[in-house]
């Protein structure tokens, strides 16, 4: 018998990599201010608690790929409590990805719901 547990983990973390840029240009675009990774981490923490969708170590990444397709711009700042912040803020560029995205993102979603029911 096969170990649900890992394959569970692994379709996770295939289906996290497909959605994470979605998700942080959809957060991004959002907000009124820059925000840094730790700040865009405790938020998607908060608004799914129970659902760890992405862990910090992800996030970085992703956020470095979504700069150098020129998506996020971002910005170093001293900080008060500590090493300096680098801000992220989402670009023109990131904006009309973000429209073309999140239609791919219904389109998807009404497939995989469409199939699943029958």
């Amino acid at each position: 018998m096969s170990d649900i547990g890992a394959t569970t983990k692994k379709f996770q973390k295939e289906l996290n990599a497909g959605t994470s840029s979605l998700v942080l240009l959809g957060v991004l675009s959002r907000s009124p201010e820059p925000m840094y990774g730790y700040q865009i981490a405790k938020m998607l923490e908060e608004s799914g608690p129970d659902i760890p969708m992405m862990k910090q170590g992800t996030l970085y990444p992703v956020l470095r790929s979504l700069e150098e397709n020129r998506l996020l711009e971002s910005m170093v700042e001293p900080s008060v409590s500590g090493p300096p912040r680098r801000y992220y803020k989402i670009t023109e560029d990131g904006r009309a990805a973000l429209a073309e995205w999140l239609e791919i993102w219904k389109q998807t979603k009404k497939f995989v719901d469409a199939t699943l029911k029958g």
